[in-house]
């Protein structure tokens, strides 16, 4: 049975493996919590005289570096000067040359969020008039390539040795006291903290590059890591490696002088390891929850103690529920069901306390219902929800069998006693055949000290070489006894269906563990569903602004903004269309497409056409030439009587995906 058992392990340990790295390679860069609000100059505008200065506005405040704001002319050259600078509360520029020509300039943007993570993004204005340019924005991308992707594997990694670490040190101390004699369970829990103490400085190494260049030549930079260790994530991560070093000391006591102690002594060093481990392991919690989502945004004097807590429970559950397989898979010494029960009602307090700070925390990073399917952080929020249900489930299953398991352990527990009167029968019947042989060789002896001296000493070399060859084979047969005695052991512990429908159980509980793991590594790494939605009401109010703004001035400038959706991959945005002045005869036409994050993207072919129904006049055909990423313009737009003009553009997202959309603008 267990050699049909051990392949499917290594099968589906290995599947869910694919599965989580999957999860991670398919993340993306890292979408952060700071999200760009406004600028001014604002996105796709035409001034007619040249800014100072260039300023932007974000949802919450984030640093810079040097290289932190670019303003890049038509052929790509710089034109700001000096370093970028904090205008007021979370609006930052940087100043320009004066006497720009004119001509469409872009501004590019790369910091690093509060809540630790690196944000980039383009844009482009015009001054004078739109013109042609060679600057390409469209790969910039905070957090992505080989350095994101080791970054992100790092974060997995992380997390998984802290839930090894404090779940294992947990279940031993708190459910099987015993485990901690167990060689398996010792390397298990030792397993975890080399593995948090490796993905902590793995990621020390990398965040210079991942919030900077992006280049695998920076992790080594000896200059970026001075810069990161002054930064809070820095800090959190240098914290967390000085805590790594007290929990080797309660990895050390715990599996060293503990399981050497009386009883009495052994109460007292549990009390002491509980206090020390309890304040190790929410030390640790805490150096991701005060550098990361929960340190910034709405209420963070309280988010931060709930995301501590949060943590903990999923440690001592998952990690928990990751110590009792290797007890049941791995370990000699068979478990006993009082363990596991007690392991049962730790991990339903775990549950209670997942839940409750779970929902906190939803409501927090979400704010609203449509959340929950209008953005990616509340789509990747459902689907750990599902996998906890699936989890609690199996986890129901497993207390059914643990309760069998136990009722099985009380009769054999009657039956032991026939089993020590057998034992002690074997033992007595040893001690009397090693007693005969005593006294034979005694009376053996003494015949050979009566016998000649030169006979004597031939008889001792054969008697002494008979008895080493005895010795030899008896330690041979010693060793095959306890070979057979542990095999026997095992196939009787194996064929137990209970304790077999127990491990069973686990193992899927386990399995679907890794996968919630990778994807909540995906979702810290997410802009919460809140601020995605502050960012886009932002946005939509400073674009009606500006419009409000142009209107007022007489300009009679016409701005349009239509979602779209092909249906394809990657087929979803929103595009704007300014029309300039909107009046009878020649206008400026702009098309810009974006992502519904705001984020400026190119499709293959946008295209325009105008009708007026009322006069059946049209559709007259506009192709726009392509500026720079997510742009697009014509000059001279001809119109040629005044009216309620049906604007429709079609976008084309792939060879086969294209839709088009529609809106009425009173032109003229």
């Amino acid at each position: 049975m267990t050699q049909t058992i051990a392949p499917r392990v290594r099968t589906l340990v290995l599947l869910l493996l694919a599965t989580a790295g999957l999860l991670l390679t398919t993340a993306g860069p890292a979408s952060a919590h700071a999200a760009l609000t406004g600028s001014d100059p604002q996105q796709g505008v035409v001034v007619d005289k040249a800014p100072d200065q260039v300023s932007l506005t974000f949802s919450e405040q984030v640093a810079l570096s040097n290289d932190s704001l670019r303003v890049l002319d038509p052929k790509g050259k710089a034109v700001q000067q000096g370093k970028p600078f904090q205008v007021e509360g979370t609006t930052y520029g940087v100043k320009v040359h004066s006497g720009l020509p004119d001509g469409t300039y872009t501004v590019t943007y790369q910091v690093v969020s509060a809540d630790s993570h690196p944000v980039s993004g383009a844009f482009t204005f015009s001054v004078g008039a739109p013109s042609v340019t060679s600057v390409s924005v469209s790969g910039e991308t905070a957090g992505g390539g080989v350095v994101g992707w080791l970054y992100g594997f790092g974060r997995y990694l992380s997390y998984a040795g802290f839930i090894v670490l404090v779940g294992g040190g947990a279940f031993v101390l708190a459910c099987w006291q015993r485990g901690a004699g167990v060689r398996p369970m010792q390397r298990f829990v030792v397993g975890g903290w080399l593995t948090l103490t490796s993905a902590t400085l793995l990621l020390l190494l990398l965040r210079g590059s991942y919030t900077g260049s992006g280049k695998v030549a920076d992790i080594f930079d000896l200059d970026l890591l001075g810069n990161v260790l002054q930064t809070k994530s820095g800090a959190a991560l240098v914290s967390r490696l000085l805590l790594l070093a007290a929990a080797a000391l309660f990895i050390s006591v715990l599996f060293g002088a503990y399981d050497k102690r009386e009883a009495e002594e052994k109460r007292d060093l549990t009390f002491g390891l509980a206090i020390g481990g309890t304040v190790v392991a929410a030390g640790l919690a805490a150096s991701w929850a005060m550098a990361e989502h929960a340190s910034v945004g709405l209420q963070p004097g309280i988010a931060m103690p709930v995301d501590v807590l949060h943590l903990l429970a999923v440690a001592t559950w998952l990690g928990g529920l990751s110590a009792l397989l290797v007890a049941l898979y791995r370990s000699k010494t068979p478990i006993e069901s009082a363990a596991v029960r007690r392991f049962s009602q730790v991990a339903f307090g775990s549950v209670v306390a997942l839940v409750a700070t779970g929902v906190y925390q939803s409501w927090r990073q979400l704010g609203s219902w449509s959340a929950f399917t209008g953005t990616r952080y509340g789509q990747l929020l459902l689907v750990k929800i599902g996998l906890v249900a699936v989890l609690v489930g199996i986890a129901y299953i497993s207390r059914r069998w643990t309760a069998q398991l136990a009722d099985t352990v009380v009769r054999q527990g009657k039956r032991a006693p026939q089993k020590e009167r057998v034992a002690a029968n074997a033992s007595g019947s040893a001690k009397a055949a090693k007693s005969a042989k005593e006294a034979g060789g005694a009376e053996e002896s003494g015949d050979a000290k009566k016998a000649g001296g030169g006979k004597q000493t031939d008889d001792a070399k054969k008697a002494g070489g008979a008895k080493g060859d005895g010795s030899k084979r008896a330690a041979q047969l010693a060793r095959q006894q306890a070979a057979m005695d542990t095999a026997r052991q095992k196939r009787t512990r194996d064929a137990d269906p209970h304790r077999f429908g127990l491990r069973r159980s686990v193992l899927a509980e386990a399995g679907v563990a890794v996968v919630l793991l990778a994807v909540t590594t995906v979702l810290t790494q997410t802009e919460p569903g809140r601020t995605e939605e502050e960012a886009k009401a932002a946005k939509s109010a400073a674009s009606s602004s500006s419009s409000s703004s142009s209107a007022q001035a007489g300009s009679g400038a016409v701005t349009l903004d239509m979602s779209f959706d092909t249906g394809g991959t990657d087929g979803k945005g929103v595009v704007t269309v300014d029309v300039d002045p909107a009046r009878v005869g020649g206008n400026e036409m702009h098309v810009y497409v974006q992502r519904p994050n705001g984020r400026a993207f190119d499709i293959p072919e946008v295209k325009v056409a105008l009708t007026l129904e009322a006069k059946k006049i049209g559709p007259l055909a506009i192709t726009p030439d392509h500026i720079t990423t997510g742009h697009w313009s014509a000059s001279n737009v001809q119109i040629p009587v005044a009216g309620d003009w049906k604007i429709a553009v079609t976008v084309r997202t792939s060879d086969i995906d294209q839709t088009t959309v529609s809106k009425n603008a009173q032109i003229g």
